[in-house]
């Protein structure tokens, strides 16, 4: 489980096929790695992966053929910049939200408008996803957690203050850009439990 609070930028210093669609990923991150060990769990650009091994503050992770093709992990190239943060330890305070690091889907950063401050960024979602999106709700787009600002049909926007500007991938990130969306997790909840009383099970 994480919150959505990016620890740091990294960098990715390594992709190699290890047979069949899955891949072996080595992850430059100093400041997660300073108490990794194997089989802890890291969230690169939003997505839960399990360590491997660590050498000199590079991490590696082993990456399934499911995930290279439900998140942008499968777009990654050595030297590109990813948003990462340890699992939550219980008793620390929960900054964003309930992220579980299982990416949903997959948006596109369709438009930026700079302010003075901030930067409004609108993207497009897949339309399985935009019925658990709401204004004001939370979502986590590349692993950050966020407050959606506005919602259509087929997109929403988010606010970006210059800390989350300056320190994770959504402020380098231009129009087209894919970005890994995880929903909040409650909705899909409360949606199953609705759907079971409708259709006569016990809610």
């Amino acid at each position: 489980m994480f919150t959505g609070i990016v620890e740091e930028l990294g960098e990715v210093v390594g992709v190699t096929a290890t047979g069949g669609d899955s891949a072996l990923v080595a992850v430059r991150g100093p400041l997660v790695t300073s108490d990794a060990r194997h089989g802890d769990s890291i969230a690169v650009n939003g997505v839960c992966l399990t360590v491997v091994d660590v050498d000199g503050g590079v991490f590696t992770a082993d990456v399934m053929g499911e995930t290279l093709r439900r998140s942008s992990l499968g777009v990654l190239r050595p030297g590109a910049p990813v948003n990462l943060e340890r699992a939550a330890a219980l008793g620390s305070r929960l900054g964003g939200h309930l992220v579980q690091g299982h990416v949903d889907g997959v948006g596109e950063l369709v438009s930026r408008e700079p302010a003075e401050q901030w930067e409004t960024v609108r993207f497009r979602l897949p339309a399985h996803l935009a019925r658990y999106v709401v204004e004001k709700g939370s979502i986590t787009v590349d692993g950050v957690s966020l407050t959606v600002a506005e919602v259509g049909d087929d997109w929403f926007s988010v606010g970006l203050i210059p800390t989350t500007l300056q320190l994770t991938v959504l402020g380098a990130k231009s129009v087209g850009d894919p970005v890994n969306l995880e929903v909040d997790v409650l909705a899909k909840y409360v949606e199953r439990l609705l759907g079971a009383r409708a259709g006569g099970g016990e809610g």
